[in-house]
Parts: structure tokens; sequence; C-alpha cells
């Protein structure tokens, strides 16, 4: 038996939603795997609690998530442990598409999926068994400390042979806590900044309504605390969402819930009538602009058009919409901005992320704008959806960050928050406050860093 920490790095300072943290599924699923082989788990969720780091720095093998906007804090976690003696095993989509990069830190990194591949890293490093060779989607450093790349293993095809994750494996976990269900995996689209296909694959993969609902089941006997849907698109399969839900229904749980979905969800009148009617729903969906060109250029498969239509048809049900949007495609000015903001105030959004193009390592825009020279640095703490880090096309890089923090300051105006406590709808009106704040400091510590950001500009 092994002593296993898994650490999940805290969200960037510049996320607003840092407050409402939401755990990743990956690494307390992970953690029940390796709990069902036998080992000592524990899970680490730094955006949850404080770690407890005399457990992890006395680990046999501590296991390490990240993305992009965090590694450099995941790698000098990494370091210290390595020189404590203690196996570091890195894995995230970030380490996935930058491996080489990730074992000047990490004895070893998982690349995609971990289902099947850490537990066998963990057997191996245990009794020598299997054979690291064989151990798909894993990159080591051989015996002539060359790094080696293993083939990529295969997906997991049958979601339902996972255990259902354990969050009593969580440090400090509450059941007031936001719950993460994922039904799903996989994405069928391919938009050029996301990583969910490159990641997941281009084919759903569904767990069964059976075992979606064994797993809320547990849930309502201890808590109706908040959920979030993490598929994709949590209505990739109506017929099974629509099962899903009324199944919440049936069981008597309707807490505050939250999906990702796409504006498609609105040509089902069916599905909107059941939406409405469990609990208190919000549905997040990835408007990404207003720009016909820029949906366009991000290969999103949805038109201006369909936004709109989207949005008075689910507005109709009284269904809450988070809308997300993305400036800084090629065609993007900053009048686009302006009248993003205007578009999301005017069509009745409840609440909006504009974030900031980026591109990640493993998307297409990341490759396309390497191949361009147009990528101005990897400080990857700067790869935050928040900062500009290329050279766009049509607005200077000054103002495309700062148009972006302004927006979102609009668009949480006074009269947001003054119409949503007329209302007596508090928990927007609360957010709109909360939002307000962050912004407000987002923008003076923008305007301290402004010659830092001209100084990356220049030198790229």
């Amino acid at each position: 038996m092994k002593n296993i920490s898994f650490i999940e790095i805290r969200s960037p300072d510049s996320n607003i939603f840092r407050r409402f943290p939401i755990p990743r599924v990956g690494a307390v699923l992970l953690s029940t795997i390796l709990k069902g082989l036998g080992h000592n788990v524990r899970v680490f969720i730094e955006d949850i609690a404080r770690p407890d780091w005399q457990f992890i720095e006395k680990s046999d093998i501590v296991c390490i998530s990240t993305i992009t906007s965090t590694v450099h804090y995941a790698y000098a976690i990494a370091d210290r442990l390595k020189e404590l003696g203690v196996i570091v095993v890195i894995g995230g989509a970030h380490t996935t598409f930058m491996p080489d990069e990730a074992m000047s830190h990490a004895d070893f990194v998982i690349r995609g999926e971990g289902d099947i591949s850490l537990p066998e890293l963990v057997d191996y490093i245990e009794t020598g068994k299997p054979s690291i060779e064989s151990i798909g989607g894993l990159t080591y450093k051989n015996t002539a400390g060359e790094i080696v790349h293993n083939p990529q293993g295969e997906f997991v095809k049958d979601l339902d042979v996972l255990p259902l994750p354990d969050f009593k494996l969580v440090h400090r976990w509450k059941n007031s806590n936001i719950l993460p269900v994922a039904t799903s995996r996989g994405c069928a689209f391919n938009c050029r900044f996301c990583l969910v296909s490159p990641m997941f694959g281009r084919k759903y993969r569904f767990r069964s309504v059976e075992s979606v609902m064994g797993e809320l089941r547990i849930r309502v006997k201890v808590s109706n605390s908040p959920i979030f849907f993490v598929d994709d698109n949590f209505a990739a399969n109506r017929k099974r969402t629509k099962l899903i839900l009324q199944g919440m229904a049936g069981i008597g749980l309707k807490p505050r819930w939250s999906a990702m979905v796409r504006p498609d969800i609105a040509k089902d009148d069916e599905l909107l009538r059941i939406i409405a009617d469990t609990g208190k729903p919000t549905v997040c969906i990835g408007f990404e602009s207003i720009n016909p060109e820029s949906l366009k250029a991000y290969e999103k498969h949805q038109t201006l058009e369909d936004n709109i239509t989207s949005i008075k048809k689910i507005k109709a049900h009284g269904i809450k919409i988070h809308g997300m949007f993305v400036f800084g495609a090629d065609s993007d000015t900053v009048d686009t901005i302006k009248r993003t903001t205007e578009f999301a105030t005017s069509m009745g959004i409840d609440s909006v992320q504009f974030m900031i193009l980026t591109p990640l390592p493993g998307t297409k825009i990341y490759d396309d704008f390497k191949a361009q020279d147009r990528l101005l640095h990897t400080d990857w703490a700067k790869y935050d959806i928040h900062h500009v880090v290329y050279k766009p096309a049509l607005i200077t890089a000054n103002d495309l960050h700062f148009e972006t923090l302004k927006a979102m300051r609009d668009f949480y105006s006074w009269d947001y928050i003054l119409r949503r406590v007329s209302r007596l709808d508090w928990f927007y009106s609360g957010f709109g406050i909360y939002s307000r704040s962050v912004i407000g400091k987002a923008i003076k510590s923008a305007d301290a860093s402004v010659g830092g950001l001209c100084n990356l500009k220049s030198a790229g």
C-alpha cells in the first residue's frame, strides 16, 4: 500500500469565479480508483482548503493536476517535493501537450486520461509490473536519461465501469460545496481555441442514466447543495438529458444547478420545459461572439441568429443564462467588445464571462499563432483568458486587455444590481456586487502593469 496525495492547483487570482470553486472531477475519480486498489489516498483542492503539507511531504507518490495558467506553481511544488525524495506525477491539459517541459520537474507525466494508466504506473512503482513500456500515455525517462513518450492509450469506452467519485477523500470537503458531476466525455465539435476534443476525443462517451442517477441519489441523501454538470455539452443527447432531469425531479432533487450546453437546446421545447421545472437551473452557453466572421474563425458551427433565437426561447421559459464570449479574433475591434456588452445587457443574459482569446498548447489556435510568430511570450501564468498573450490583428494588446475588463465592469453595472434587487434576485444581485469588486481591482492592477504589458509587446 502506498500513501498517495493528489493536489489540484489553485485557480489564478484573476479568475472572478474563484470564490465559487468547482473541483475538477479527474483528481477525485483517480483517487477513488486508487483507494479501491488498497492505497491510502487523500485529495487536496487548493481552492477549497489549504493542503496538509505534512501529509503530502510524507507521501510515497504525489499526483499534481494543473492547467496552463497554474503550471508554474505546479512545477514549483513538484521541484520541492522531488528534493524531498517524493515521486511526482503530473497530469492535466497543459502537460499532456507539453510533456518534455513537464519532465524537467516531474518523474512521470500522464498524458490525457489517467483512469487506466495511473493505476498501472502505481503498480509499476510498487512491484515493477507491468512493464513501463506498456503503460499508455506515459512519459518518463529511460535508464539512459532520455525522455520517452509511450503511445497514447485507448479511451475508457464504458464510463459505467468507473467508480463514483468519493468526495470524502477531499481534504475538508463540505457537503455545501458545489458538486461537479460528469455524465459524459468528449465533444463532437472542435472549436479552434478549445482543448476538450484534443484531450477527450471527437466522439461523445456517455454514462448510463442509471449510473448518473445512482450518483445523484447518493447526493440527495446528504445535501441539496448546488450541482454543476461538467460535461462540455450536457445536452449532446437530448433524450438522455431529459431522462436525467426527470429522474432528478422524481427523487425530489431540485437544487440550484448549472450545465454547459449549446444554443441548439432552444430547438427542443420539451427539453426547455423540463429544464425549467427542475430546481433553479442556469444554462452556460458559449455564444463566443456577436461578430459573424469571428464565429466562423472559431469554427463554432453556429450563427448570430442561432444565438439570438436561443436566448429568446430560453428566457421565455424562465431559465437563467450564463453567456460566455471570447474577444480577440482577427476580425474583432474595440467596437465589437462594446457592442457585445450592449447585446448581452439588452438580451437579458443573467451573467457573463468575457474572455480574451487564449492560444493554449494543444489547440489549433496555438499551433497557428506559433507558426505565424504571433505569440508574445510563453509566461504561462498569463495564459488565463484575462491577459493578451499574442499579437491581435485589428486591435492593440493593451486595448484588448482593458476593453475586456471594462466590458465586464459595464455589464455588472449598478443598474444591473438594482434591477435584480428589485426582483428580489439576491443571488445575482450579490454576484454582481462581488464581480464589480473583483473587476475593479483587476483594472487597477492592469493600470499599474501597463508598462510591463507594453514591454512584452515590444519583446514579441
